[in-house]
This record gives structure tokens, C-alpha cells and sequence, in this order.
């Protein structure tokens, strides 16, 4: 069950949360694919195959699921849930942004965590961002090791979690077993309440992510090109920011 609580965790951590990288990505992203490209790309095989499954996996089981579960749950309930989970994950944002150095967003994230945990009831209202403006800093350890100017290496498409590379797939590790050490104390070690939560969390997150891929690759020709090109430019761009 500890595995299926991982498995659940980076699914919607990495997965869904990418949903924040494609939307940082420029219009022009979505004509990537028509792009040649002579990057070093050993592992395109595996990767276009992965691709492939990741789509399946996407449109026959995953998406029909969020959208069930986005005709049930109001719209404003799964709002409040994104932002009860966004508000628990807090520490991965400040420590990152202090390992980035950036002292400002450390210390807005610390008033954000403060307004919304108190004010905004555990979290479930963003009112540091809906009544104070203050806007969430979201940065994570792949980020972080760009900043610090490790290389990107190579790309890779992750099962169920999609495109990343080297680099990245090394900050979700450092990130995951963090978040999971918070879960393990938030939880008191009890792995049903943590794998319930990470299921909703990510059932949650997958709701919006659904209509969201299915309009970005309903005219792809190619899919992995596309949505590889769109991923490692959204990641240099928010390294860049």
C-alpha cells in the first residue's frame, strides 16, 4: 500500500502539476511540433512509445474518471480542495525558493501560508491571493538544480506522469520523499488517510488537467515531439523567471 501511495502522489504531483508547465508555455509552443529539432535525444524510441501509452491511459481511463468525478463535485468545492493541498505543500515551496535564492518569495509564501492557514481556514480559501494579491511562488527542487546550473540531460517520458527530463526526474525524487515525510507526520503514519488524501488530491487536480490536454492535443500530428518541445521550453522559462 506504501507503493500505492507513492504511485498516487507523483501522479498528481508531477502529473497534474505539470498542467502549471504547459501553462507558462508561449502560444507558439503549440506549433513545436512541426519544428525540427538536432538535440541528442537517445532515448526518442522508448519515449514515443511511452508517449503512446501515456495518451491511452490518458483518454480511455484517467480523463473519463476526472470528468466523472468534475460532474459530481461543484466547481467551488474543487477549488477549495486544490487549495487545502496547495497550502499543505508550503514547505517544498519556501525551501525551494530559499535554494534558488530568492529571499522575497520565500518570505511571501510564509505570509501567504500564515493568511490562508488562518484566515482561509486550513487553507481551503486563497484568501492571500483573492483578497491581498499575493501570488503563489511555485518552484520545486528540478528548478531548483537548474538554477544551480545542472544540465537538463536527456528527455524522458515517465509512465502516467508524462515528459521530463534527467535533471527533473531527480527533483521529483527529492520533492516526493520530502512531501512524503510530511505525510507520514501530518498522518501519523497511518497509510489509509494518506493514501485517501493523495487520491483525492489528485482526482482533484485531474479535473482540470483533463479538458486542458485534451484541447491542447486534439489537432497534434505528432504528438511526442509536440508536447516534449512544449515541456522543455516551459521548464527553461520558468528556471529563467
Amino acid at each position: 500500500m506504501r507503493l500505492a501511495a507513492v504511485a498516487l502522489f507523483l501522479l498528481f504531483f508531477y502529473g497534474c502539476a505539470d498542467k502549471h508547465t504547459v501553462a507558462v508555455a508561449d502560444e507558439d509552443d503549440f506549433e513545436a511540433e512541426f519544428e525540427s529539432s538536432s538535440e541528442f535525444d537517445p532515448l526518442s524510441g522508448y519515449n514515443r512509445a511511452m508517449t503512446t501509452f501515456n495518451d491511452a491511459a490518458y483518454r480511455y481511463a484517467i480523463i473519463p474518471v476526472a470528468k466523472g468525478y468534475a460532474t459530481v463535485v461543484p466547481s467551488g468545492a474543487r477549488v477549495s480542495i486544490n487549495n487545502f493541498f496547495s497550502n499543505l505543500v508550503f514547505p517544498l515551496r519556501f525551501t525551494n525558493n530559499l535554494l534558488q535564492g530568492k529571499i522575497a518569495n520565500a518570505f511571501g509564501e510564509t505570509k501567504r501560508f500564515i493568511i490562508n492557514t488562518t484566515v482561509g481556514f486550513l487553507g481551503f480559501a486563497n484568501v492571500a491571493d483573492e483578497l491581498y494579491g499575493m501570488q503563489k511562488h511555485g518552484e520545486d527542487f528540478g528548478q531548483t538544480l537548474g538554477v544551480w546550473g545542472v544540465p537538463a540531460g536527456p528527455h524522458v517520458v515517465l509512465p502516467l506522469l508524462g515528459p521530463s527530463n534527467l535533471r527533473d526526474v531527480g527533483g521529483k525524487v527529492v520533492d516526493f520523499f520530502a512531501a512524503e515525510n510530511m505525510n507520514i507526520n501530518l498522518f501519523d503514519n497511518d497509510w489509509r488517510l494518506s493514501t485517501g488524501a493523495n487520491t483525492l488530491n489528485m482526482v482533484n487536480g485531474l479535473s482540470d488537467f483533463a479538458p486542458m490536454y485534451e484541447t491542447m492535443t486534439k489537432d497534434a500530428i505528432d504528438l511526442y515531439p509536440l508536447l516534449k518541445n512544449m515541456y522543455e521550453q516551459s521548464r527553461n522559462k520558468l528556471i529563467k523567471e
